[in-house]
Formats: C-alpha cells, structure tokens, sequence
C-alpha cells in the first residue's frame, strides 16, 4: 500500500494589491508517495490565485491550510497525480528499461 501525503510548500504573495497587504498570488503544493517497502516519488505543483478587489480577504496571517486547499483543490486533479506516483514507485521496483554492463567489457579486464 503506498501512502500519499500533500503539502503546501509556499504561498507567493504581492505586498500591496487592490488595496490589501500580502496577496496571495501563487501557492505551490507538494505530493509525496511512498510505499511499503520504502520506495518514493514526488510530485510539485504551482496553482494561481486571484483577488478581486472588493471580495472578501482574509489577511495573510490568518489564512489555514483548509482555506488556501479550497483556493486550488479544484485546479488539482489528486488522483491524476496519484496514480502517477504509483507508477513511479511500480517502475523503481520494475526498471521498464535497464542499462546491463556492455558484454566485452567484463572480459577486458581479464
């Protein structure tokens, strides 16, 4: 079983905009796979986000991570992303491609 974890990593924010301090502009998510047997992958995104002057704001230092997860959960496909995880961590445990030592190099030596 491989367990998923996501988190934001970093919000960008313009000091000053539409009349407010510290608007978020940009939040960058992080998912990180990791299986059983200690395999991993990872996966990073960067979601845009728009004030309109006259919404409500909540200053920056007041946001949580369930307001700002609702800001891009929709622009997120997670089990896209998921399954993509998956199989990064099928193809660490299953190479689709492997790169053997050349055959006249092992005699060469000898």
């Amino acid at each position: 079983m491989t367990n998923f974890n996501w988190l934001i990593s970093f919000m960008s924010a313009y000091p000053q905009a539409e009349g407010e301090a510290d608007v978020v502009f940009q939040v960058n998510w992080c998912c990180s796979a990791r299986d059983a047997d200690g395999f991993s992958a990872t996966a990073n995104g960067t979601v845009p986000v728009t004030y309109t002057a006259g919404a409500p704001f909540t200053p920056y230092d007041q946001l949580t991570q369930e307001q700002v997860w609702g800001w891009i959960n929709p622009s997120i496909d997670r089990p896209e992303i998921e399954a993509n995880l998956q199989v990064m961590i099928d193809e660490q445990k299953n190479p689709p491609v492997v790169t053997p030592p050349l055959p006249w190099a092992q005699t060469q030596g000898a």
